[in-house]
C-alpha cells in the first residue's frame, strides 16, 4: 500500500518529537522570525525525504554495514551539531529587533545537507524503511518513503517554527532572551549523545 497509515503515524511521531531539526528550528523561528527562517525549513523538509528515500534504495544499509562510514557521519553529526550550538550559546544577548544583523539562520542549502549528517533522521528513516515497506519497486519504495516524510515534516516545521516566532513576544526582556538562547544550545549540545548511544 502506498500510503500506509502506520507509516505514517510512525514517521510523524519520529519526526515531531525533540531532535536537532525541531531545536534549531525553534530556535531560528525565536531569533529570526517565521519569514526569514523559512529557507532554513524548507531545507530541512527537502533534505528530510532525499535522506529517507535513499536509505530505502539501500544506502541506508551500506552506511550501517561500514563501521567507518557511520562512525565518520557520526563524528560529522556531533561536530555540525556542537558547532550550531556554540552558535546560540554566544548569540546576540538582546533580542531579535536588535539583534547583530550579521547574523543569519541556516541557508536552503545548508539545512539540506545537515540532514545527511542528522542521525535522528537517519535513525527514523533506517526503521520506517525495514519496518513499513510495502514490497514495492525499489523507486517507487524511496517515492513512497520520501513523500511520507516530506510531507509530514513540513507540518513538523511549520508547527516548531511559528511556536519559536510566537515566543519572541515572551522573551522581550533580554535575560530572558539569553536565558533561552543558552537552555537551547544545551538542549541542542545534548543531542550530540544520542548519536554515540
Amino acid at each position: 500500500m502506498f500510503f500506509d497509515p502506520l507509516l505514517y503515524g510512525f514517521v510523524f511521531l519520529g519526526l515531531f518529537t525533540p531532535g536537532p531539526n525541531v531545536i534549531m528550528l525553534t530556535a531560528s523561528g525565536v531569533r529570526f522570525g517565521f519569514l526569514r527562517t523559512l529557507p532554513h525549513l524548507f531545507g530541512v523538509v527537502v533534505g528530510v525525504g532525499i535522506t529517507a528515500g535513499v536509505t530505502a534504495l539501500g544506502v541506508g544499509a551500506a552506511v550501517q554495514a561500514s563501521p567507518t562510514l557511520n562512525l565518520v557521519l557520526r563524528l560529522g553529526a556531533a561536530g555540525f551539531i556542537l558547532w550550531m550550538a556554540w552558535g546560540l550559546w554566544k548569540a546576540s544577548a538582546k533580542p531579535r529587533k536588535a539583534s547583530d544583523p550579521d547574523e543569519k539562520p541556516l541557508s536552503f542549502f545548508g539545512a539540506v545537507l545537515f540532514q545527511w549528517i542528522n542521525p535522528k533522521v537517519w535513525a527514523v528513516a533506517f526503521a520506517a524503511s525495514a519496518g513499513y515497506s510495502a514490497g514495492l519497486p525499489a523507486g517507487i519504495e524511496a517515492a513512497r518513503l520520501a513523500l511520507a516524510f516530506s510531507s509530514l515534516n513540513l507540518l513538523v516545521c511549520l508547527f516548531w517554527t511559528a511556536a519559536g516566532s510566537l515566543l519572541t513576544a515572551l522573551l522581550s526582556a533580554p535575560l530572558a532572551w539569553k536565558i533561552f538562547l543558552r537552555f537551547m544550545a544545551v538542549l541542542l549540545a545534548f543531542t550530540t549523545l544520542l548519536i554515540f548511544r
